[in-house]
């Protein structure tokens, strides 16, 4: 049977574009160490799975481990972790993944950079700003970071010795302080209402997986 070639280069072009135009969406977390970034960001993981998304987790201890090993903590290392986080939920994003940036990132020119790094492509970045008052989480202090840096045990720790610089215009602020995850969460998918497709609105506001 004979193949018309240039139909099968529109129909492979077709193909092309609808999976280029199916952008996905960026939610960057910052706030300070034990802030609950994570585990914020793993608890909108699973509401968007739910949903039927395709979502991936770039948490910032886990990109140290294996994509900037080797990166200390000086301001210039700081920058070039966050670009490499940036550029990697780019690619992702573009091709239609939800991506979750789980990371300090204290810097407000990096997270400026990695917004317009990502907005670039045509994809929606929404900055969550997970606040926490640094008392909190000196009392909180699970992994004992924070009396490690009081006692100057730990150099570059941000919030006690390195800056944190807080974001002036985030999309959505949580306050881990004060509110519980379930109402951090609900805040953050609120936000996403207008960036997901109608059925995984419908699914989220029912608490239904899409099939």
């Amino acid at each position: 049977m004979k193949t018309d070639n240039a139909d099968f280069i529109t129909r492979d072009s077709v193909a092309r574009d609808s999976i280029t135009h199916a952008k996905g969406l960026v939610i960057w977390l910052t706030g300070l160490s034990g802030a609950g970034k994570t585990t914020l960001a793993r608890a909108v993981r699973q509401e968007l799975l739910r949903t039927g998304q395709a979502v991936e987790l770039l948490d910032g201890d886990e990109v140290r481990e294996n994509l900037s090993h080797g990166l200390g903590f000086s301001k210039q290392d700081r920058d070039r972790n966050i670009r490499r986080i940036g550029f990697v939920a780019r690619l992702l994003a573009r091709n239609g993944i939800t991506v979750l940036v789980s990371a300090i990132s204290p810097y407000r020119q990096s997270r400026d950079d990695a917004r317009q790094l990502i907005e670039s492509d045509g994809v929606r970045f929404l900055e969550v700003y997970v606040r926490c008052s640094l008392q909190v989480l000196i009392n909180r202090d699970v992994k004992g970071l924070y009396k490690k840096a009081l006692a100057g045990e730990v150099r570059h720790f941000t919030g006690i010795s390195d800056p944190y610089e807080t974001p002036l215009a985030p999309d959505c602020i949580v306050d881990s302080s004060t509110e519980s995850i379930e109402q951090s969460l609900s805040e953050i998918l609120s936000q996403l209402d207008t960036s997901l497709s109608p059925r995984a609105v419908v699914a989220l506001e029912q608490g239904e997986a899409v099939l």
